[in-house]
């Protein structure tokens, strides 16, 4: 039995399952068909970035993660500044200083190091302008690390616990594995503790079965939503369940097979690859890194998806709801595997309405 099968509720499975039923009908063999919109023009927040990743807030100001640099900066009027650089990151291949989070004062890393990854928290201090990180305190070590596939974003939970996505690591079947870090989705205190109600005693595995997930998000409801690149034949959208079990590397995609739960949503990857994920108003928004479009799910409609600025900024790593009321979207073109334009990377602030 996977970790925590017990504890599935069975009418969400059923509801889960019709809304996937529902989907591959939509999809049709290949994928949701987009809605046609247009943003409103899109306006620069910060250029000049090297490899960005991930964006976090601490009381208002931006805080931005370099991937191969480990350098974190605090966005200002003046531009980008230095907050500091992450020691022992190594980078190479995907691997890096990947996501961040800020959580009462403190600033999480998840970062590849020598051998692992591992998530590190560290006192923001200074005001805004000359903000400054004060000495790491290690959250979970030992999460597999290769130079593909090691996930790498971290979130607060509504229930105030630590979220973190671990990919395969490109060990297909440790993602089935329950006792192995990789392919999983982690579930932990601030402090690195695992939460007396996680599925399984003892064990910060949320939910198992996932190649590399990139995107974590709750609706007002506290629906928890991931984002998940696939290998050549499906991007995932789930919806996320404690101890469910999404299939990796036993199926891909939709496969209406009841040892596993479903996407919602799923994209052919030179669509897709889906990256950071953010609940904004009504709406998941998704950014696609192949795919270089943001797309548009609504919460209402979890089958349907529009697609905005598909080709105009190139790849998209992130999407964050800005403290402008605006939305930020991350470009991801000097990662080496992107076309760099005048002024990447960059982070460009757009209205959905």
């Amino acid at each position: 039995m996977t970790p925590g099968a017990r504890t599935l509720r069975p009418a969400r499975r059923r509801a889960l399952a019709a809304v996937a039923t529902a989907s591959a009908l939509l999809l049709a063999a290949c994928s949701a068909a987009p809605r046609p919109a247009s943003p409103a023009a899109a306006g620069s927040v910060a250029e000049g970035l090297n490899a960005p990743w991930s964006v976090a807030f601490h009381e208002g100001v931006a805080l931005v993660s370099e991937r191969d640099s480990a350098r974190v900066l605090e966005l200002g009027d003046e531009g980008p500044r230095e907050v500091g650089t992450i020691e022992g990151v190594v980078p190479g291949g995907e691997g890096g200083l990947l996501g961040l989070a800020v959580h009462e004062g403190e600033l999480f890393t998840f970062f590849t190091a020598e051998g692992e990854n591992r998530v590190e928290r560290r006192e923001i201090r200074g005001d805004a302008g000359a903000l400054a990180l004060g000495p790491a305190t290690t959250v979970i070590d030992g999460i597999p690390a290769a130079r593909t596939h090691n996930g790498g974003r971290i979130a607060f939970g509504p229930d105030g616990m630590l979220y973190v996505t671990a990919g395969d690591a490109g060990d297909r079947d440790s993602a089935q594995d329950p006792d192995a870090l990789s392919g999983k989705i982690l579930r932990l205190t601030p402090e690195g503790d695992v939460p007396d109600d996680n599925p399984v005693d003892g064990s910060p595995v949320w939910s198992l079965g996932h190649r590399n997930p990139q995107g974590i998000a709750w609706d007002a409801d506290g629906t928890m939503y991931a984002s998940e690149f696939g290998q050549d034949t499906w991007d995932e959208l789930n919806v996320i369940e404690p101890g469910g079990n999404y299939g990796w590397p036993e199926v891909e995609g939709i496969a209406g097979n009841d040892d596993f739960i479903d996407p919602v949503q799923q994209w052919e990857p030179d669509a897709a690859s889906p990256s950071g994920v953010a609940v904004i108003g009504a709406d998941l928004v998704v950014a696609n890194l192949r795919g270089e479009r943001l797309r548009v799910v609504p919460l209402d409609d979890l089958g349907t998806s529009t697609e905005l600025l598909q080709g105009e900024l190139g790849r998209l790593r992130d999407v964050v709801a800005g403290p402008d009321g605006g939305v930020w979207v991350v470009t991801n073109n000097t990662d080496g595997r992107g076309s760099p334009r005048d002024g990447d990377d960059r982070i460009v602030r757009i209205d959905l309405d």
